[in-house]
């Protein structure tokens, strides 16, 4: 669901959005690059998973995905992806903080 929704992730990063180790994240990230449905690049020290564009079975997911990730709500959202990923735009305002 976060390759879904980040276009992009590395398996820390799912790791700290559920607080839990990254050695079995990275494994499954592995298993779903070596069945062909996710690519892999390496960004430094970290590796990268993407949804292989490739791949036969990558458009009926996304598809099962969009239906599960629309029918969550704002609140369930926030919860599962509550990491920002960009920086804030330089000037934005912050609302909802005191």
């Amino acid at each position: 669901m976060h390759v879904f929704h980040y276009s992009e992730v590395h398996a820390s990063a799912i790791a700290k959005d559920y607080d839990t180790a990254v050695t079995p994240i990275r494994l499954q990230l592995e298993r779903f690059e070596k069945t062909g449905i996710l690519v892999a690049k390496q960004i430094g020290r970290s590796r990268v998973f993407t949804f292989n564009p490739k791949s036969p079975f990558v458009k009926p997911l996304k598809e099962i995905l969009s239906i599960i990730y629309q029918s969550l709500s704002i609140e369930e959202k926030e919860k599962l992806f509550s990491t920002r990923r960009r920086p804030r735009e330089k000037g934005k305002p912050v609302y909802g903080r005191a």
